[in-house]
């Protein structure tokens, strides 16, 4: 009988080939196939000593090459080209086999995939994998969806090839249908929270202390050695320290300062509004970047009136990096904590039953978010009573209340100085608002039942009610 592989992998860019590579370098036949075969063959001639490959030029070759049942793995664009390489591929497979979509897809794309092969006999699983070129190569995070069926055939060899922490792989069965590529969605959302704070964090040092880049570098190296120790940090600290060769001034300087996105971000926003679930700071991280993309709207307002106050003296200037750092913490918890809060709403609405704690645990090591707090949260889900919400755990309670006085001036000074820090003031306000007895939601809803009639409901009693507001302004129930 021939040699077949123990997995397959079809769309060999850059993540592509650097997961079959990983799957080689781990002991396992990986046939490895893309729609160009040059790409195939030089995948196999550069790395070919890494492991073994088994190339194939055509999707029958390419299909034929796997042990059943058969695990082919596509890492193609999502969208129209991951459903050509699905129709492709899809008549070829038999019953039992099974489509990994490892790439970014939207994760009700993939419960309509999942759904239409079930019917087919074949099981789709929607994998989200985090790590970016290097983790795909080194051990990422991975976030597999699908069956459970499925991932006793698949798992061990995910396991195999993800990042560990503490001898725990970082994948785990998410939960059925699109599960993985949800929890993925959220991910990414937070990693925009994440990332937009950082960012705040080097505009408030620089604006209010007038410190250089470099300087900075090393605020976040010693930031790195603490309780904020991350991959996002250490990557700062680089990006800062790193200078221009052309012009010789800071790298950060001579960026266009326009971020782009590919849209994960903006996708757990749309969601989380479907869901009533408030990410406040993960969408002020999404809004960040597409105003920092209108530069003729930027431009425009340049002459706009500021504040007279330009910076940071005395006292106050001494004590701000530490409070920045606090303030820092403190949003990071809240971004977490609506990332979770999504993560379960998800779960509840679409019946899949995702452990938050095992999800932080598998984000430990290998993905962009990987930080050491993350073993707080996996500690926080791990307890007989859950939190509801993860600012009640009694660690992230007592970090809270340690940083709320910082916080607070972090935010005041950002308004002072006339310095943006949106993601800062919208975990702040989520935080205020969750511990406020009262909310003025009361008097909107007095407002839309005067306007249209939509009623309310009071705290003395039960039912719904409306007011006659343009007659006698007596009560009656809805």
């Amino acid at each position: 009988m021939a040699e077949q592989a123990h997995i397959g992998v079809t769309g060999l860019a850059v993540m592509g080939s650097n997961l079959a590579r990983n799957f080689a370098r781990h002991g396992h036949t990986v046939a490895v196939h893309n729609r160009t075969p040059a790409r195939t063959r030089a995948l196999v001639e550069e790395f070919g000593g890494e492991g073994h490959f088994m190339p194939a030029e055509t999707a029958e070759r390419f299909v034929a090459s796997l042990e059943r049942p058969r695990r082919l793995v596509m890492m193609v664009k999502a969208g129209a080209p991951t459903d050509a390489v699905i129709e492709e591929f899809a008549p070829l497979l038999e019953p039992g086999d099974m489509i990994v979509d490892g790439g970014n897809a939207h994760f009700e794309d993939t419960r309509r995939r999942e759904a239409a092969l079930r019917e087919r006999g074949l099981h789709f699983v929607g994998t989200g994998i985090s790590g970016g070129e290097e983790g795909a190569l080194h051990g990422p995070s991975i976030m597999p969806g699908g069956s459970k069926e499925s991932y006793e055939a698949l798992g061990p060899l995910l396991e195999d090839i993800s990042a560990t922490v503490d001898g725990t792989p970082c994948c785990t069965h998410i939960g059925p249908d699109g599960a993985g590529h949800f929890v993925k969605m959220v991910h990414n959302g937070i990693e925009y929270a994440d990332m937009q704070l950082i960012a705040e964090s080097y505009d408030l040092l620089r604006r209010a202390l007038g410190m250089a880049p470099g300087e900075i570098a090393e605020v976040f190296r010693t930031w790195n050695r603490g309780r904020l120790e991350s991959y996002l940090i250490e990557i700062t600290a680089e990006v800062l320290a790193h200078t221009d060769a052309a012009t010789g001034k800071p790298f950060v300087d001579v960026v266009l300062d326009q971020a782009e996105q590919k849209g994960t971000g903006r996708w757990t926003v749309q969601t989380a509004l479907d869901l009533g679930v408030p990410v406040s700071g993960i969408a002020e991280a999404v809004f960040a970047r597409s105003l920092s993309g209108h530069a003729e709207l930027r431009d425009a307002a340049q002459g706009l009136p500021g504040p007279s106050a330009k910076g940071l003296t005395g006292a106050a200037a001494e004590r701000f990096a530490d409070e920045v750092e606090q303030a820092l913490y403190a949003s990071k918890i809240v971004a977490y904590a609506q990332g979770v809060h999504q993560i379960q709403a998800g779960s509840q609405e679409y019946g899949w039953d995702i452990d938050p704690g095992a999800v932080a645990r598998i984000w430990r090591g290998g993905c962009i978010i990987r930080a050491r707090f993350l073993n707080r949260i996996t500690e926080a889900y791990a307890r007989e009573r859950t939190p509801v919400t993860l600012l009640t755990a009694d660690y992230f309670t007592e970090a809270l209340g340690a940083a709320q006085d910082a916080w607070r001036r972090v935010v005041t000074t950002s308004a002072e100085l006339g310095v943006p820090a949106p993601g800062f003031s919208a975990a702040l306000a989520y935080y205020d608002a969750l511990r406020s007895e009262r909310l003025p939601a009361a008097l909107v809803q007095g407002q839309r039942d005067f306007f249209g009639a939509h009623t309310y409901r009071r705290t003395d009693r039960d039912g719904s009610f409306h007011t006659l507001w343009g007659a006698d302004r007596g009560e009656r129930p809805a």
